[in-house]
């Protein structure tokens, strides 16, 4: 009998953390997705990292809403931002943040990795004059702009430790960090802070999703600037210790057979990558 209670409780939690992410708007369908990864003016580069990136699979996994309210966290040159973008459509927004640069304190660098196992195995760089200029989240942002396929994209420069705008307190629904979590170890960022900040900014039953590349049980955050890694039991503390709550797993970057000893698997092969969702009560 007391099995059947712990089960049954077990069924009422999972339920009560879901209500709020299933009401009221659907999310985007298997045939919207198809199309905002088909869209004809999503750039080269882009087209080129979906091959990693498997954005379709992703998309269902976030689960994203139209209309939401977005902040992709360490957004770079904002190949999620944009995805996000395309999915929230326009009547939603979507903030793509990067961390102030103070030109008297460059970046560190991270430690030598380990090794690019197969340095033959990778093709040379294309001489820099055939290389196609990087896109930034303000291209991004012009082109949305300009074809209305999607949510107005609003860089925002702030530290990670505060990642969002106090005005958005309460009022995000989705934010994300992809594969740059293990990266503010090296960075010496402050990541109970920026966890905090993430947590104010999201709605009651708004998600946090982070995808990263995954280290071997016991390393926790130790060879981030070597491996490029993370433990995914020691993201997991991190994050619930916010009071997040976990929600949802995915393993369709996945590599069971990635022995996670070195930046780059020897031999040559996808890293075992990790998605988790977690949600805010």
């Amino acid at each position: 009998m007391a099995r059947i209670h712990h089960y049954l409780a077990a069924i009422f939690l999972a339920a009560s953390l879901l209500q709020p992410i299933v009401a009221g708007a659907q999310p985007i369908s298997s045939t919207k997705i198809a199309e905002i990864i088909a869209s004809p003016d999503r750039s080269v580069a882009d087209r080129t990292n979906d091959i990693r990136r498997k954005p379709a699979q992703m998309l269902e996994f976030l689960a994203i809403k139209p209309g939401s309210i977005a902040l992709d966290v360490s957004a770079a040159g904002g190949y999620t931002t944009e995805l996000l973008s395309r999915a929230a459509g326009p009547t939603g927004t979507v903030y793509g943040q990067n961390r102030p640069r103070d030109p008297a304190r460059p970046l560190p660098t991270p430690a030598a990795p380990e090794g690019n196992a197969n340095p033959s195995a990778a093709p040379a760089p294309a001489p820099a004059a055939a290389r196609p200029a990087p896109v930034t989240l303000a291209d991004r942002a012009a082109n949305i702009a300009k074809s209305g396929n999607g949510a107005p994209i609003i860089a925002i420069t702030r530290p990670f430790e505060d990642a969002a705008p106090p005005e958005l307190a309460g009022k995000l629904d989705m934010v994300t960090l992809m594969f740059n979590y293990h990266d503010l170890g090296w960075m010496g960022v402050d990541r109970a802070s920026m966890n905090a900040s993430v947590f104010r900014a999201l709605k009651s039953g708004g998600v946090f999703v982070l995808a990263d590349h995954a280290g071997r049980p016991g390393t926790g955050i130790s060879e981030s600037g070597t491996l490029h890694r993370i433990e995914p039991a020691f993201m997991r503390r991190e994050i619930e210790a916010a009071g997040f709550k976990l929600l949802a797993e995915a393993d369709f970057l996945a590599n069971p057979n990635d022995p996670k000893d070195k930046n780059t698997p020897d031999p040559a092969q996808a890293k075992d990558e990790y998605v988790v969702k977690f949600v805010k009560p």
